[in-house]
């Protein structure tokens, strides 16, 4: 079964996990390493020989438009991300329509693609945002990949459905949530990004073919430029937490990165929304 690979594109700074230590003011003084980053997933991707979707920031198309042309180019597909990574449910409604458009019209102008995909920052589309989803669907996105099912500290969505949905009456717009994986009455996070760097791989490998072959579909995975950069500049006044979850096994991510991508078989995830629409 192929199973939908995507990289949320955003820089080091631009993370949750620093959002209150790092002034969005302060980021075009940092230095940025998104452009060196996407490229070596891309050379990643190219090794394995697999296709992905580019979940991209607005504010990171904008300034870097050689690797959005360069996605395109390599056959993945580029998708929006939002435009500076603010989560949904700390927007209005008319703020969120605002941020969607404004991103969208720069990643299409970087990359010279259409954008019909859409992922929440931090998967923060849940109970308090009503509203997203429908404007989505009115803004003529055909997917979003947007919802965790699980209970976190910083997102979650725990009584949402765990596998591909419509969440708008009278639209096709389905919604494909980031993959868990069941333990008994437990729901566990296992769908990429930080679960995937710091976890043993046995534990995603256990979850992706708990999801392949009990519940007979495809896995929703996800990770980040920066997590294949143990070279990025540390933030020292991060709280402690923040800096575990952000830098542990930094270095460790792209060779696991390898071994997934050899495992299992991959595609990008509008072609695995569009087979999930048609069930």
């Amino acid at each position: 079964m192929r199973n939908a690979l995507s990289v949320d594109v955003e820089d080091w700074f631009q993370v949750g996990a620093f959002e209150k230590v790092i002034d969005k003011a302060d980021w075009s003084r940092l230095e940025s390493r998104v452009a060196r980053n996407t490229d070596a997933v891309l050379d990643l991707f190219a090794r394995a020989g697999v296709k992905a979707t580019f979940f991209t920031l607005g504010w990171v198309a904008e300034r870097a438009p050689a690797q959005m042309r360069r996605i395109v180019a390599e056959g993945h597909e580029i998708a929006s991300h939002g435009w500076d990574h603010d989560r949904v449910f700390t927007l209005t409604p008319e703020e969120f329509r605002d941020d969607l458009r404004r991103a969208r019209a720069a990643i299409e102008d970087a990359s010279g693609m259409p954008v019909f995909g859409y992922r929440a920052p931090s998967f923060s589309i849940d109970t308090r945002t009503p509203w997203a989803h429908p404007i989505l669907a009115e803004e003529g996105y055909s997917y979003s990949s947007s919802v965790a099912p699980v209970a976190h500290d910083h997102y979650g969505w725990p009584d949402s459905p765990r596998f591909a949905w419509r969440p708008v009456s009278q639209s096709t717009m389905i919604e494909l949530p980031v993959t868990t994986a069941k333990l008994g009455a437990r729901t566990l996070a296992a769908g990429g990004g930080g679960f995937f760097r710091l976890l043993p791989y046995g534990f995603t490998r256990w979850a992706i073919r708990q999801v392949n072959d009990e519940a007979k579909r495809p896995a929703i995975f996800y990770f980040h430029p920066w997590e294949i950069d143990p070279g990025q500049p540390r933030v020292a006044d991060a709280p402690l937490r923040s800096k575990l979850r952000h830098y542990s096994r930094l270095s460790a991510m792209e060779g696991k990165l390898e071994r997934l991508l050899g495992e299992f078989a991959w595609g990008r995830v509008d072609e695995i929304a569009a087979a999930q629409a048609s069930l």
